[in-house]
Order: C-alpha cells, then structure tokens, then sequence
C-alpha cells in the first residue's frame, strides 16, 4: 500500500515469471540448496540432533524441515531511506510461496503466513549501527516455503528504493521546482515501470511533506504504467537534424502538427547559440499567436504558444553567447542571458501599442528547462544561485548506485519457534527488531 493513494499494486500490473520464481530461477542457487535439504528432511522424519549452542528448551525433538522462521527484512541505507517495492514483495510472497508437489504441482501456502509490512513511501532511519535497525517486512512462516523469494524480494526493494531516495534526495534541493525523469536510456526496458513507481512515490512523498503539488513528468508510458502516468516529452536532437540543423523550421512545423495537450518546448543547443535559437522562434511564432488572440482563437493560440526552451549544451562547449573566461556547459550564467533574451524578445518586433502587454507576457510566460548532467549537488548550487530555471531533467544520476547511495536490504531470520513458543535466533551481531510503521498484511488481497 502506498503513502501517496493508499492504494496497493496488483498482480495484474506486474509482468513477472511466476514459473521461474516459484521454481528458484531467479534466487541464488543457495536457496535452492536450502530448500533441498529442508525437504529431504521433512521426508526423513528427521528431528534435531545438534549441540543447540543456544540452549533452546525442548530443542531435541524439533521438526528442522518444516521450521516456522520469523524472518525480518531491513536496509541500511544512512540516514534515511524511502522504502519501495514493498507491494511487489508482498505480492511474490501471495504468488509465489509454496512448495511443488511429487507430481510437480505448485501447492501455494500463502495461507499460513504472518506478515507485517510498512507502507511504500515510508520512510526509515539508519544510524550505522547493524543492530539497530527498522524492520520493513516481517514474515513468519514455513521457511522451505518461502526461502527461494528471498534473492527477488530484496532484489526489487533495493532497487526500488534506492531510486526513490535518490529522488526524494534531489527534490530537496530544489525549491519546489518539477523534477522530470529522464533515466530511462540508461537501463534495460523491464525496468520502467518499478523506477518510474519509485519516482512518483518519491515526487508525493515530497508534496505531501510540503503541501505542494508538483507534478510527476516521466518520459515514457511505461514509467507511469503502476500509477496512471504517460510519458511527456517534445523534441530530440535528431528531429532538429532532420530539418537540416533548422531549430526554428523545426519548432514551426512541430507545433502546427503536434497535438495542443504536447507543450511546445524548443531544445535550443543544436547549433551552440541558444539564446538566437530562442529569439528567433518567439518571433516566428509571435504573428500565429497574435492573429489567434486577436479573433479569440484559443485553441490556435495555445497552438503557437512556446511553452519552454530547454537548455541542453555539452560540459566540453561554451554557448555562444557567453564571453572566453565563461564556464561550459549549461550554467547559471547562460541561464541568467536566456532570461533576460525570452523577456525582451518582443522589443524588437513591430507591436501596437495596444498590443505590447500581450507581446511582454507572451514572451515573459517561457519557461527554461536545463538538463544534462544534473544531479542533486549540480541542482543545489543553481538554486543557492538563484537561477532562474523553472524545471530540471535529471537522468543517469537516479541510478547512481555508490557507498553513499547503496540501499540494499537484508533478510535474517531472527526466530525460530518450537512447540509454539518463539526463540530468538538471529546471528551474531543482529537481534530481531521493531518498526512502529508495521501494520498486518493480508495478503489474500493481492
């Protein structure tokens, strides 16, 4: 269930291989071995013959093969981590647990399970220490039954939430001002739809934290497909290409045939002179908008309405427009000269009079978009800088997966109960442990 909507994902939504996560394809193979062994010992009759260096009570006759386990799951990721991919965790738990039979027969035992979970959008605190830590998912249960979901449970969660804190985290920095998602080039299609639900999320966590309402851009379908997104974007290099290097022919023919509900960004880096680029199409754009406004064509002047331009120059080039001792790149200097450039656009253009408040607007309502290369320091120094961007791209950097940014989870089974009365059993160095946000999963829901 998510803190957004309080709504869970179904199995529907999910494109999984419920043949091969049932059968271990997808764990390490040691799970399988787990398995195995547990199975050969319920077969066996097997009880348990060990030193019991715990000194667990009645320990002699215990049923090893089908041990109840309490197995709790938990990341380390410090200070915080906004926890996702509980829903799907959970539904490879509903799906997936069970055992096959001596006919091969997958017999599921969901049933038998007691789980607890947080919320997808929760949040947790690590202070470093291993034995302090916040349980996200707690499971009790057959272990044989449910052993091999270990490897994708994590898999998903630590994959999941890292992306959304690395989210969350830039959206700290950035004043309020949209986030638009744009990994989705760096990483295999299957991804989509779990980083674009871990970026939503991140982006309502955020609103609901400062009662704002940004809006979650992704730039394909299949990021929005979890939470009833589409994918919006304008124009890519290659399109300015084809009009031989011609963003302002471009920019025309793009807005007179693209749907009115598509914003008309121009993407002014191609020839390294953005702020021309930018001039040029307002002024070439301006006579539609004005002959719309003028008969109160609403429809035509949203049509000829330049939504924004996006700046987009490479780290190893300086605009144009910026002086020798200039930086490269997409900087707050050249953002600072395209503002002033989109402002004043209008003043060279034959307006009457009763016109120019019309001109001034239509020039001054331009957004900037700056992507390439961003990341949460890059981010934070442009707002410290009072930069006047209205919204920032960010890729790769959602990915980043480093000392700093790592957030994978944890499974341990820290119980273990005989004769219906539980015993701690976690290993050296871990304790069970406790998390006010759990609440009791029924997983007959998913």
């Amino acid at each position: 269930m998510t803190v957004a909507k309080r709504q869970r994902i179904r199995k529907a939504d999910l494109a999984l291989d419920w043949v091969g996560l049932r059968r271990g394809d997808y764990s390490d193979k040691y799970f399988a071995n787990v398995v195995q062994v547990l199975n050969g010992l319920k077969q066996a009759g097997y009880r348990y013959k060990g030193d019991n260096p715990r000194q667990i009570p009645d320990a002699s006759h215990f049923n090893v093969g089908d041990a109840l386990v309490e197995a709790q799951i938990f990341n380390r990721r410090s200070p915080i981590a906004l926890i996702t991919g509980v829903d799907v965790a959970l539904i490879m738990l509903r799906h997936a647990t069970g055992y096959h039979d001596d006919s091969g027969i997958f017999q599921e035992t969901w049933q038998h399970l007691e789980v607890d979970a947080v919320h997808d959008g929760d949040i947790t605190y690590y202070d470093g220490d291993p034995e302090n830590v916040l349980t996200v998912i707690e499971i009790r249960g057959r272990y044989r039954d449910f052993a091999v979901l270990e490897t994708p449970m994590l898999g998903v969660l630590s994959r999941a939430s890292r992306i959304a804190t690395n989210v969350y985290e830039v959206l700290q920095v950035s004043n309020g001002k949209p986030i638009l998602y744009f990994p989705a080039r760096f990483d295999i299609p299957q991804t989509q739809a779990l980083d674009g639900y871990a970026y939503w999320l991140a982006v309502n966590r955020y609103n609901t934290e400062n009662n704002l309402n940004i809006p979650p851009i992704v730039s394909t379908d299949a990021q929005g497909r979890w939470w009833g997104g589409q994918g919006s974007g304008t124009i890519p290099h290659a399109l300015i290409a084809c009009f031989l290097a011609d963003d302002v022919e471009m920019i025309e023919q793009f807005a007179r045939y693209v749907p009115l509900d598509t914003l008309r960004i121009l993407l002014t880096d191609f020839n390294n002179d953005t702020l021309r680029s930018a001039r040029i199409a307002l002024t070439r754009m301006w006579p539609y908008y004005r002959d719309a406004y003028e008969v109160g064509d609403e429809a035509e002047m949203r049509r000829w309405t330049l939504n924004g331009v996006r700046l987009d120059t490479s780290s190893k080039l300086r605009d144009v427009s910026l002086d020798a001792d200039d930086p490269r790149g997409v900087n707050p200097i050249l953002v600072r000269k395209m503002r002033t450039a989109l402002n004043t656009a209008w003043e060279s253009w034959d307006v009457p009079a009763r016109l120019e408040d019309v001109a001034r607007a239509y020039c001054e309502q331009v957004q900037i978009v700056v992507s390439g290369g961003f990341n949460r320091e890059k981010i934070e120094y442009f707002e410290r800088a009072r930069t006047p961007v209205d919204s920032y791209g960010v890729g790769s950097s959602f990915l980043s997966n480093n000392s700093e940014t790592n957030t994978d989870f944890t499974m341990d089974v820290v119980r273990i109960a005989i004769d219906g009365v539980w015993h701690p059993i976690a290993k050296v160095g871990r304790r069970p442990s406790d998390n006010p946000d759990l609440r009791r999963v029924d997983l007959s829901e998913y």
